[in-house]
């Protein structure tokens, strides 16, 4: 049991060198190991690209003949936009194949074992499971709910403010909170925002790394202006801007979305709920879009609606050390508010680490 958790660990390392790249897909990593010794080895890249077993497979070539191959995620028995990597592990001559966890997609869901045993390879599930549905837990929540995964980030003041009384914002955290966000961003498909803070701040919401997230802007009259950074050439990601459905009956709105469009911006009139966006419809739509990762940086009003509604899976709360005060100071989470302690937001899984002169707590929902 030690060697098959050793070399799972090795497997899970492995999955992980495709968190960036891989989405809607899971990450996934793969090794072929023959008389204690591992052959070759591989992980999941890419969208379109052949999966991790069949890249270690073909590696291997006719070594693979008796071998165990050990993988973070059931082999899939299905065809996509890829064979189905059973059918490569049956060809193989593979003896064994040890995986941590069922494939949670419908599509698949304990298909790719039972072709695999039937055709005499024996398969053993479980080992490392906790540590590999952690690790696709992004993937699990996307092909089981049909929604994205949802982390909110906000940045503020230790008596939890996010901007003054006056709107200024600039900067509330470190140099070093605000790199780890530009990272955060580069590992998501999407970063949503409010309209104010759009009107507030006007970011670009970019990453400074190699890859910027698509821009969505919760916009039920859409206020938007047509100015915002976010829609110039200093951020070229696709813009979405999500309003309401009822707002188009006015001409000046169905007018500022024929402009919209003929720019390339998407616009997604969604049903209200409340008076406000329905969000549930509108996560299930950008889900549609092979969006699996969104990550909600605010204001205040947004981070609460999404909290209200019960669809934040992870939080990310950077605290600067910074005292700023007064009643009309902008709060990182508004909205109505609970009427009883007993009935707030409690975090699991909490985890809390220095970030320069910040503190970040983080925690699932």
């Amino acid at each position: 049991m030690k060697r098959d958790e050793f070399f799972m660990r090795k497997v899970l390392e492995l999955a992980e060198r495709g968190k960036r790249t891989t989405s809607p897909n899971p990450m996934v990593g793969a090794l072929v190991v023959k008389n204690g010794k591992i052959i070759s080895s591989a992980y999941h890249r890419r969208p379109g690209g052949l999966h991790a077993e069949a890249i270690a497979l073909k590696r291997t070539g006719q070594n693979a003949k008796g071998a165990t191959l050990y993988v973070n995620l059931e082999p899939c028995a299905h065809l996509g936009r890829t064979p189905p990597c059973s059918k490569a592990i049956i060809k193989s001559g593979i003896k064994e194949v040890c995986c941590s966890m069922i494939d949670p997609n419908p599509l698949n869901n304990g298909k790719g074992k039972k072709e695999l045993e039937k055709n005499g390879v024996n398969v053993r599930v479980g080992i490392l499971a906790k540590e590999a549905a952690k690790l696709n837990e992004v993937f699990i929540k996307y092909v089981t709910k049909k929604m994205p995964f949802v982390t909110i980030k906000a940045a503020e003041s230790l008596d939890g403010k996010i901007a003054t009384k006056t709107m200024d914002s600039k900067w509330i955290t470190g140099n070093e909170s605000r790199d780890y966000s530009h990272s955060l961003r580069s590992e998501m498909d999407a970063v949503l925002v409010g309209v104010n803070t759009i009107m507030r701040d006007d970011p670009i919401l970019t990453s400074r790394r190699n890859k910027s997230p698509i821009k969505i802007v919760l916009d039920s009259k859409l206020r938007v202006p047509e100015s915002a950074n976010i829609f110039s050439k200093k951020s070229p990601a696709l813009n979405i801007v999500a309003i309401l459905r009822k707002s188009l009956r006015a001409p000046h709105i169905l007018k500022k979305v024929e402009r919209f469009n003929k720019k390339g911006i998407l616009i997604i009139a969604c049903p209200g709920k409340n008076n406000r966006i329905d969000l549930e419809w509108l996560l299930k739509e950008l889900a549609e879009l092979e969006i699996s990762r969104l990550l909600v940086e605010g204001g205040g009003d947004t981070i609460a609606g999404f909290l209200e509604q019960g669809f934040v899976d992870r939080v990310l709360f950077f605290i600067a050390p910074k005292i700023i005060g007064g009643r009309n100071a902008v709060t990182s989470v508004e909205g109505e508010g609970i009427d009883k302690v007993s009935k707030a937001v409690n975090l699991k899984d909490v985890k809390i680490e220095r970030v320069g002169e910040d503190i970040l707590i983080s925690g699932g929902c």
